[in-house]
C-alpha cells in the first residue's frame, strides 16, 4: 500500500527536535533545574518575593522546555511504530490517523522553534500593553475595545495572567484607551510583535446609512520593570493626581479618590491606574508601568534606534501593520509578515498564535 509518509518524515522531525537542544545543552539545563529546585526549597526563599517569583518563572520555563522536548521525542518514536504496524496491516484508516498526528507533531515542533527565537534582552519578561483608539470616531473606540477583549482572550487561552490596570470609556461606544499587564514568562517577547497600528474595515453599526467604515487603533507593548533595572525617577520630575475610579468595581473602589494618574514631566508620559482599592497600591502600580515605559525608551536610545516609541504610533492611514476586514470580504492580514487568516471571529476571540509566531519569525529575519 502506497503512502505519502516515509521513515524520512519521522527522522527529519526528530532531527529538527534535536536541533533545539543538543546533549550538552540539555544536561546544562537539567543541572540548572536541580540548582533552582534547591534554591526554591530554602527556608528564606520567599524573603524577597519579587526575586522568588522571577526564579519560579525561570524554573517553570526551563522545566516546560525539557518536558516538551522529551515528550515529543517519545510521541515521534511511538507514532513511527504505529505507522509501521499500519503499513504491515495495510490499514488505510490507521495510516490516515498517523498522517494527521504527524502534522500535529510538526506544528508543535515549529512552535518550539519559534519560542526559541525569543532571546532578546527583555523577551523573557512580563509585559504592559497600552491600547488607544485612533481615527474613526465611534468605530475606532469600539475597535479599541474589541482589541482589548481579543488580547484578554489570548491571555486566557495561553495561560497568561492579564490584569486591566486602567481603561477610559468613550462617550459613545467602546473605550478611548486601556492599559493591561500580562504576567507570564516571555509575555513581552510574544506580545511585542503586536505593537503598531491596527486597522478595521467593516459595515459600521454606528452609521445609519450602513456605509463601510475604516477605523484605527494603536497598540504599544513594553517590558515590565524589574527591581534590578534601577530606573530612578526624581520626585520633581513627576506629577501625581488622584481621582475617583470610573470603571467597574466594588463600593470601596468607586466611592473614594483611589485612582492615580502619574505624569512624567520631561517626556510627557502619562500613566493611570485604578485597578487596586487603595491610592497607595494604584500609585505603586502606576509608577511601575511608568518605569517600564522609560526602560523601553532607554533601550531604544542605547541601541540608537531611530524608530519612534510604540506610544507615538499614528493610528491613521498609511501606518497600519495589520488589517481586520469584515466587509466586503472577511480576512485578517498582517502587512509585515503577509500572514493572514480568513476567520476574523476566531482572531477576535483570541486565537493569535499564527500571527504572533509569524511576527517572531519576521522580527528574527529583520534582525539577522
Amino acid at each position: 500500500m502506497s503512502s505519502e509518509i516515509s521513515p524520512d518524515n519521522f527522522k527529519k522531525l526528530a532531527s529538527r527536535l534535536s536541533d533545539l537542544l543538543d546533549g550538552s545543552e540539555r544536561d546544562e539545563i537539567k543541572s540548572e533545574l536541580m540548582r533552582l529546585d534547591r534554591l526554591v526549597s530554602a527556608q528564606d526563599f520567599w524573603a524577597d518575593r519579587a526575586s522568588a517569583e522571577k526564579l519560579l518563572g525561570e524554573l517553570s520555563v526551563k522545566r516546560k522546555l525539557i518536558e516538551e522536548i522529551e515528550g515529543l521525542e517519545k510521541e515521534i518514536s511511538e507514532l513511527m511504530v504505529l505507522w509501521q504496524l499500519a503499513q504491515e496491516a495495510e490499514d488505510s484508516e490507521e495510516i490516515a490517523f498517523v498522517s494527521q498526528e504527524l502534522k500535529s507533531l510538526e506544528s508543535r515542533v515549529d512552535k518550539l522553534h519559534v519560542d526559541r527565537m525569543l532571546s532578546g534582552e527583555y523577551d523573557s519578561r512580563s509585559a504592559v500593553m497600552a491600547i488607544r483608539s485612533g481615527a474613526g470616531g465611534d468605530d475606532a473606540t469600539d475597535f479599541a475595545e474589541m482589541l482589548m477583549r481579543m488580547y484578554l482572550r489570548y491571555a486566557d487561552l495561553t495561560g497568561m495572567n492579564a490584569t486591566v490596570l486602567d481603561s477610559s470609556q468613550a462617550e459613545g461606544a467602546g473605550i478611548k484607551s486601556a492599559t493591561i499587564r500580562f504576567d507570564a514568562p516571555y509575555a513581552f517577547g510574544k506580545l511585542s510583535v503586536e505593537s503598531g497600528t491596527h486597522r478595521l474595515v467593516r459595515m459600521s453599526p454606528f452609521n445609519a446609512a450602513g456605509k463601510r467604515q475604516t477605523s484605527f487603533a494603536a497598540v504599544e507593548v513594553v517590558p515590565l520593570i524589574e527591581s534590578s533595572d534601577e530606573i530612578a525617577i526624581p520626585d520633581n520630575e513627576i506629577r501625581v493626581d488622584v481621582f475617583r475610579s470610573s470603571g467597574p468595581g466594588g463600593q470601596s473602589v468607586n466611592t473614594t479618590d483611589s485612582a492615580v494618574r502619574v505624569t512624567h514631566i520631561p517626556t510627557g508620559t502619562v500613566v493611570s491606574c485604578q485597578n487596586e482599592k487603595s491610592q497607595l497600591q494604584n500609585k505603586i502600580e502606576a509608577m511601575r508601568v511608568l518605569q517600564s515605559r522609560l526602560l523601553e525608551f532607554r533601550r531604544l536610545e542605547d541601541e540608537a534606534e531611530k524608530r519612534k516609541l510604540a506610544g507615538d504610533v499614528k493610528a491613521s492611514w498609511g501606518e497600519q501593520m495589520r488589517s481586520y476586514v469584515l466587509a466586503p470580504y472577511r480576512m485578517v492580514k498582517d502587512l509585515r509578515t503577509e500572514y493572514e487568516e480568513n476567520n476574523p471571529d476566531s482572531v477576535f476571540d483570541g486565537k493569535l498564535e499564527g500571527f504572533i509566531s509569524a511576527g517572531i519569525k519576521w522580527r528574527a529575519q529583520e534582525n539577522s
